[in-house]
């Protein structure tokens, strides 16, 4: 009986685990919309000299889904230039958005 226990116990304890960890995993990558925006960002072809470029991006998501940058407050006006490209009017996932309604976001890209 005392092998049972300790089997079911073990058991519900990995269940709840694999329960977490694959939470995590799909919340982060296809419904957060940060992690829409890095997937957009992360293929550039940056030579700064700086060790890092940041930006702060407002914007909103229009009810067909799409990006709509309002602002990329940077010193960089590549920066601005290519954040704007990558993500003005592209699609995205309306998991937990409210369309009309304005998003700020911090953009750090590291050389």
């Amino acid at each position: 009986m005392r092998k049972f226990k300790t089997g079911t116990v073990a058991l519900v304890f990995f269940a709840t685990m694999s329960a977490f960890a694959t939470k995590g995993k799909k919340a982060t990558n296809d419904n957060n919309l940060s992690g829409q925006i890095y997937e957009m960002l992360k293929d550039n072809q940056f030579n700064a000299d700086q060790n890092e470029l940041t930006a702060e991006v407002k914007f909103i998501v229009n009810e067909k889904g799409e990006l709509i940058v309002l602002s990329v407050e940077t010193k960089d006006e590549v920066l601005e230039g290519f954040v704007k490209s990558r993500l003005n009017y592209k699609k995205v996932q309306l998991d937990n958005v409210a369309p009309g309604r304005v998003y700020e976001i911090p953009v750090r890209i590291t050389a």
